[in-house]
């Protein structure tokens, strides 16, 4: 579903009843809150019943109301701005506890991603990361975050690692300068998507170098650019994004490298825990 196709609907361009032009005008007018209305709540809006809404998705072939409003949230994930999502978060937590609805969120989340996920395109991953000669990882504005934990770990497993500080358009490109086809460039960008996120791949990728993106979505603008693709659930609510589903694929694909590198993990972290004893980085518990 898009826009322009919601208009066409409202115009009775394809011959549906006046309630169903009548929904469809009001999503169309309405997509950033509608996204996240219920059947019920919409068909309050325009005066007619939830059963009719229910058959209006129906028609525009979807399994159910939640089908259709997947995919109007799917339309509008990168296009809203901060002050739209606040206002759009009143349908979804208005009457509720919102700590349950937002970790009720995380886990369905979770649940998708995991039933979504590739493992084919998982398992690819990592030999992508195990077989090259550097890593370049990259992450923007909120995505820093997953950017910066990746980077963390895998600089235990091996020495090579660059994680790109996003301090700006060419100080990016500054560190991505040596990269070459021997390399493997992994972005990572959730919405709302940073402009920049896209831009760095395609450098990397001009210059040769293996592309990963880990992002929400085929609408991703790093999608049909990186040669492989990880997909992690991250619909937002109010302005926060949820980095949940992300982090848990971020922690898979950590765990799925350490499996491989059993004999270098012993060794690295027999010899971190000496360091970490010697100048008591940890607190110790002697009791």
């Amino acid at each position: 579903m898009d826009i322009a196709t919601l208009k066409n609907i409202s115009k009775n361009s394809f011959g549906y009843s006046k309630s169903q032009r009548t929904i469809a005008k009001y999503i169309h007018d309405n997509y950033e809150k509608a996204a996240f209305m219920t059947a019920a709540k919409i068909g309050e809006a325009v005066g007619v019943s939830e059963s009719t809404v229910v058959r209006f998705a129906a028609e525009l072939g979807y399994d159910g109301y939640p089908g259709m409003r997947r995919a109007m949230q799917e339309m509008i994930r990168g296009m809203l701005t901060s002050v739209q999502r606040i206002e759009a978060s009143k349908e979804l937590i208005n009457g509720r506890s919102i700590y349950k609805t937002v970790m009720g969120n995380d886990l369905d989340r979770l649940q998708n991603t995991l039933e979504e996920l590739d493992e084919v395109s998982f398992n690819k991953v990592i030999d992508s990361i195990m077989s090259a000669k550097k890593l370049y990882i990259s992450g923007m504005r909120t995505s820093t975050y997953l950017a910066d934990i990746l980077g963390f770990y895998l600089s235990y497993l091996r020495s090579d690692v660059i994680v790109l500080q996003d301090n700006g358009a060419a100080e990016v490109y500054e560190q991505l300068f040596r990269i070459d086809e021997n390399d493997l460039f992994i972005g990572i960008t959730f919405p709302r998507y940073s402009t920049r996120a896209r831009k760095a791949m395609d450098f990397a990728k001009s210059r040769g170098a293996r592309t990963i993106g880990i992002t929400d979505s085929e609408t991703s603008p790093v999608f049909g650019t990186a040669d492989i693709c990880l997909f992690a659930n991250s619909e937002m609510v109010s302005f926060v994004d949820s980095l949940v589903a992300p982090l848990s694929l971020v922690n898979a694909i950590i765990v799925a490298v350490g499996a491989r590198s059993v004999d270098i993990i012993s060794d690295t972290f027999a010899k971190l825990e000496a360091v970490w004893s010697k100048y008591k980085v940890y607190e110790f518990n002697e009791s």
